[in-house]
């Protein structure tokens, strides 16, 4: 019984002293690799973030990322301790292991659409910047005033000198998009307020007639002198059919443009007589008979139209040059153009595009060549090869009447009534003149006349 009882207690020692040494042999072993991981971990950490970014903690953290949070910093201090048996892991080891499963790693094509969008963001101003490039804040201006004018895009269109040559449907969009685009309509309201005053004044002055300021401007007689107190006692008498920036003096100039078109009250358009002459191309249009007519190529007429065409354009070249020498003379008439008279100017001649100056008692008009040198050069304002190189002259009598006679081969119509060739004709003030299909507005300087037949009277009793 002893025997047995000394050799159970022999083995449980010896059972005892080998699991006792195994256990010291693992510690051991635990340590040294806990030990050869700290010695290898220590450098690379400082170096790098390789701790965190090793391939298969990466995949971890990416698969980890769908789960819960509360998994994830699970899992994280089950691998940090599982990694570190044996030593403490620092404060700042903690908080990176803590921090790295929290910072999910995106995936690479996250960023591109992210990038596209804020490259159209930024695209999208720098388009807009560009649209109004072209439209200035004074066409905007203009476009305004004339379609609160009018109440038309064709009539603006037709009637409103913008700084660009826009098409109607170019107006049409830039009307829209002042009036819905709330980006376009707010960039040119900030630069129509930055316009100066006085350029609003001259865009102002620009402004088309309204329909009803052309009506009340009919009724003024064409057989009547209008002064500006006439037209000044227009605008008081109607002062919200008028537009703000109406002056006596621009009622005056368009109710002569009225004038000199017929579109007064008591103007009539009398037809043209008919008989057995053609007078105009649409009778000669109808008489032609089209089955007649060969679409034939005429060598010798296409090379006389481009001879022609090469004088036409040298000539043009000689007058652009020559301009400056006729700036006494002629004046081009613009939006803002100088006044009509000064102590010099005894009356104007004024057409569509340009106006003469008549500074001496007598001047001759028509179409001036190398051979012929004339006062007043009708083929500034029009095609004037149907005028005669001396088609007429305006002369001033000692009693401050004018007077027009004809020397050229077509007749001058005065306010509608013909003069024919050796004839002459007294000229009125706002009478209208046509030569040829030109016409122009004589105006005459009624103070620098007055002054005039004082000296007259004067130097007649003597």
């Amino acid at each position: 019984m002893d025997k047995d009882s000394q050799g159970l207690l022999d083995s449980s020692l010896m059972a005892s002293g080998t699991a006792s040494r195994s256990e010291d042999e693992e510690s051991l072993a635990g340590q040294k690799r806990a030990s050869s991981q700290a010695l290898g971990t220590i450098p690379k950490r400082r170096s790098s973030s390789r701790f965190i970014k090793r391939k298969k903690f990466d995949d971890e953290l990416v698969e980890s990322s769908l789960a819960k949070s509360s998994t994830r910093v699970k899992g994280a201090g089950s691998v940090e301790s599982g990694r570190c048996s044996g030593s403490e892991p620092s404060s700042s080891e903690k908080k990176k292991v803590s921090k790295a499963p929290s910072t999910p790693v995106p995936p690479s094509p996250a960023p591109t659409p992210g990038l596209t969008k804020r490259v159209k963001k930024s695209k999208q101003p720098l388009q807009v910047t560009k649209d109004l490039g072209r439209w200035k804040p004074a066409d905007d201006l203009l476009l305004i005033n004339a379609v609160l004018q009018t109440n038309d895009l064709t009539s603006v269109h037709l009637g409103v000198k913008f700084s660009c040559r826009f098409t109607l449907r170019e107006v049409q969009e830039r009307w829209y998009a002042l009036l819905y685009d709330p980006v376009i309509s707010k960039l040119a309201c900030q630069a129509m307020r930055q316009l100066h005053p006085e350029a609003i004044a001259a865009i102002q002055s620009k402004a088309l007639f309204s329909k009803a300021e052309e009506q009340l401007l009919s009724k003024v007689g064409s057989t009547s002198q209008p002064t500006l107190e006439t037209f000044q006692d227009l605008l008081h008498r109607h002062p919200d059919a008028f537009y703000l920036a109406r002056t006596a003096k621009a009622l005056q100039a368009h109710w002569q443009l009225m004038k000199q078109y017929y579109l007064l009250e008591d103007q009539t358009v009398q037809p043209l007589p008919k008989g057995d002459q053609v007078l105009n191309f649409s009778d000669a249009e109808d008489l032609i008979d089209d089955s007649e007519l060969k679409d034939m190529r005429d060598e010798v007429l296409e090379h006389e139209l481009t001879v022609a065409d090469r004088r036409q354009k040298r000539e043009i070249r000689q007058l652009e040059q020559e301009l400056h020498k006729w700036q006494v003379l002629v004046d081009s008439i613009t939006g803002m153009s100088s006044p009509d008279f000064d102590n010099q100017t005894l009356a104007v001649l004024r057409g569509r595009m340009v106006r003469y100056l008549m500074r001496s008692r007598e001047i001759t008009l028509g179409r001036a060549t190398k051979d012929n040198q004339i006062d007043v050069d009708l083929s500034l304002e029009g095609p004037a090869w149907k005028i005669s190189r001396k088609q007429g002259v305006i002369k001033l009598k000692n009693n401050g009447d004018f007077f027009i006679a004809n020397e050229g081969r077509r007749p001058i119509y005065i306010d509608g009534r013909p003069v024919l060739c050796g004839s002459k004709w007294r000229l009125s003030n706002n009478s209208v003149v046509e030569i040829a299909s030109l016409r122009f507005v004589f105006l005459i300087n009624q103070d620098l006349i007055a002054l005039i037949r004082a000296e007259a009277a004067k130097i007649t009793p003597q």
